[in-house]
């Protein structure tokens, strides 16, 4: 279903997430303070526009209430991204994305209002650092204090030609296989119990923390 989609801030954060919904076919308009910026993706955004966003009487004449989601991707001026989530919280906006730079940026971005907070250079790191210390996970996500999901290459040949129901990872290791990535362009979702695990799957598995880590741990021995 296509949705409106308004980003303020056109760093790194915003850009992708603005390439991501044009190619998803989404309409976008957005916005920053810095002409370059703006020119940039004059052609790629639905609508660029050039403005302060600390002004309420711009966000008002864009009709900034009117957009189903606004992300509010502001780089380093805390300030700002507070001011500009309070304004769109307060002119109606129905659901607010807005970038944190740190616990506390956090903290007073969800007291105003924000629906989702989001921690883009934390998690980037914490995804990075988890490919550092494990040749086998190839991604990984943190859905909450405790639970994860993670990407792990199987090159334990203990675990190959074996379908998921004699595996049993539910079970044995209690995470859960939700996809299967073979190869570069194959992605089996949601697998049936008698798929045949194969040498250099790639696994996409949820479960706790440390039962992904245990995980990692056995699909890479040898």
């Amino acid at each position: 279903m296509k949705k409106n989609f308004a980003i303020i801030g056109l760093g790194r954060f915003g850009g992708s997430i603005c390439r991501t919904l044009i190619e998803a076919g989404q309409e976008v308009l957005v916005m920053d303070k810095s002409e370059e910026r703006v020119n940039e993706y004059m052609n790629i955004a639905t609508h660029a526009v050039m403005a302060n966003a600390q002004d309420e009487a711009t966000l008002k004449s864009l009709g900034i209430r009117n957009f189903d989601h606004v992300i509010v991707a502001i780089g380093e001026d805390i300030q700002a991204s507070i001011l500009v989530t309070l304004m769109a919280k307060e002119l109606g906006v129905p659901f607010i994305t807005a970038k944190a730079q740190n616990e506390y940026h956090a903290r007073v971005l969800e007291k105003i209002g924000a629906d989702k907070v989001v921690h883009p250079e934390r998690d980037m790191g914490k995804r990075i650092a988890h490919h550092l210390v494990s040749k086998n996970i190839l991604d990984y996500l943190e859905l909450s204090d405790e639970f994860s999901l993670a990407e792990i290459r199987v090159t334990n040949k203990k675990f190959c030609q074996k379908s998921l129901l004699t595996l049993n990872f539910r079970q044995k290791f209690n995470v859960t296989v939700v996809a299967i990535r073979r190869g570069k362009n194959e992605l089996i979702v949601s697998p049936s119990a008698s798929e045949i695990v194969l040498i250099e799957d790639c696994l996409l598995v949820v479960g706790s923390t440390d039962c992904v880590r245990n995980l990692d741990d056995k699909l890479g021995s040898t």
